[in-house]
């Protein structure tokens, strides 16, 4: 019912194509600098950092999707004339106790595990709590992350997974295929090239959790909190010089970077037990249909549905 719900607005394919040549522009674009003009990101990183400050180079890292955010709202509100309640949820108002439950579920879950790693491994999680930059962090987060998240969340999960249902008239395409350009979406990331392309197993991976917990829950909430809660979480316990977020955070990982059992680990089993746990919350049910079934225009009055022009 979450994707149908495009079909009671202007949903011509045409439509999509602006936002979808954008982001693929970014894509380009990243891409382009990145490896055509040979820059070394992290030299560039550092530099910016040392000269303006990481909570300014921060800033000025999330600022853009606060826009990017703001012109798909305005997009799809003058273009496709949608509410964004609908772009949101199948529920006739948006679920705040999802959001802050998707939230908690993975703020709790990591500083726990940030906790157990930095009394278990010392030497290679360091404690460089500095109250007055970390207030500055926080504030900086706690404003701008959701919007950057949001942005992704409504972009791939939203947008995106609606677009391509209505077009294909079923789940799993829209679902794989928002996955993988999610996880490419993170591909010139700085963990890419320290970790190796196995961490795309994790950004895939990723996109595919949140997109079944959307399917499933017919709904963002979940996942915008639960994106939310990573990104703010990630940002203010851990940074280290090689991770995508270089923060004034509360601790400092100096290990050696490498990949393998921790994104197992991610992808096989937690992601699994956060599945289990909301599908007990919610009771969700149908798991067959939701991901896998066909997306058919929903019965609703004709008075009801927006005229072509």
């Amino acid at each position: 019912m979450y994707i149908a719900q495009a079909f009671k607005y202007l949903h011509d394919w045409w439509r999509y194509l602006l936002p979808v040549l954008g982001l693929i522009g970014l894509f380009a674009l990243n891409f382009l600098v990145v490896m055509l003009v040979d820059m070394d990101v992290d030299a560039l990183m550092e530099e910016q950092i040392a000269s303006k400050g990481s909570n300014v180079v921060f800033l000025e890292n999330l600022l853009p999707f606060a826009f990017f955010l703001a012109a798909l709202f305005v997009w799809v509100k003058l273009v496709h004339k949608q509410p964004l309640v609908s772009l949101t949820t199948s529920r006739k108002k948006v679920d705040w106790g999802r959001f802050f439950f998707g939230f908690a579920l993975i703020a709790v879950t990591t500083t726990g595990l940030t906790l157990f790693a930095y009394y278990s491994n010392p030497d290679e999680l360091i404690l460089q709590f500095d109250l007055v930059p970390f207030l500055v962090l926080a504030s900086i987060s706690i404003v701008l992350i959701p919007l950057q998240s949001s942005f992704e969340e409504y972009m791939f999960r939203g947008y995106l997974m609606q677009g391509i249902g209505v077009m294909v008239k079923n789940k799993w395409m829209p679902l794989i295929i928002t996955s993988v350009l999610f996880g490419m979406m993170h591909f010139m990331n700085p963990e890419v090239e320290k970790l190796g392309n196995v961490i795309m197993i994790y950004y895939i991976g990723t996109g595919l959790f949140l997109g079944v917990i959307t399917l499933m829950d017919e709904g963002l909430e979940l996942a915008l909190g639960f994106h939310a809660g990573n990104n703010i979480i990630a940002a203010l316990l851990v940074t280290s010089d090689w991770t995508v977020f270089q923060t004034n955070s509360i601790f400092k990982d100096i290990s050696e970077p490498s990949a393998g059992f921790e994104i197992i680990a991610s992808v096989l089993v937690m992601y699994p037990i956060f599945l289990a746990l909301m599908a007990w919350r919610y009771k969700w049910s149908g798991w067959s249909n939701k991901l896998l079934g066909k997306v058919e225009p929903p019965p609703v009055p004709a008075a009801e549905l927006v005229d072509e022009p």
